[in-house]
Order: C-alpha cells, then sequence, then structure tokens
C-alpha cells in the first residue's frame, strides 16, 4: 500500500459493502485482505478515499507502518 496501492469495494444494490479488494501497484491481489481489516485501517485513519476513487493510504498510515529490509 504504502508504494502505490489501491483498494477497490463491491457493493450490493442497497450500498453494502460486500468484498474489499487490495491491489499492489502491480495490479497483483492480495490475499487474506479481508472486509474487517479494511473496516480496521479506514477507522484508524490510516487508508482514505478522494474525490470518490479507490482507498489508498493516508499519510498517517505511512508514518505508522514500520519500515522492512525488503522494502524498495
Amino acid at each position: 500500500m504504502a508504494q502505490g496501492g489501491r483498494i477497490t469495494l463491491e457493493r450490493d444494490d442497497q450500498g453494502k459493502i460486500i468484498e474489499a479488494i487490495c491491489f499492489t501497484r502491480d495490479g497483483w491481489a492480495l490475499t487474506g485482505f479481508s472486509i474487517e481489516l479494511f473496516r480496521k485501517l479506514k477507522r484508524r485513519r490510516y487508508i482514505a478515499s478522494r474525490n470518490s476513487g479507490p482507498y489508498r493510504i493516508t499519510h498517517r498510515g505511512i508514518t505508522s507502518v514500520r519500515g522492512q529490509i525488503d522494502n524498495r
């Protein structure tokens, strides 16, 4: 996410979220990403949607994650 990923949501007819999919900047879908994890990230304000676009990491989210050895 910190390197340019995005989260897209699928909703039903009433507008309820039925699926959340996290894509990397290379276009791969991450496994293990659930609606519960999406809600946790949103509640902590680590991700946000701007202008009705896909959810992306916020400045607060970037500063909250720790760097790892394999990051580019």
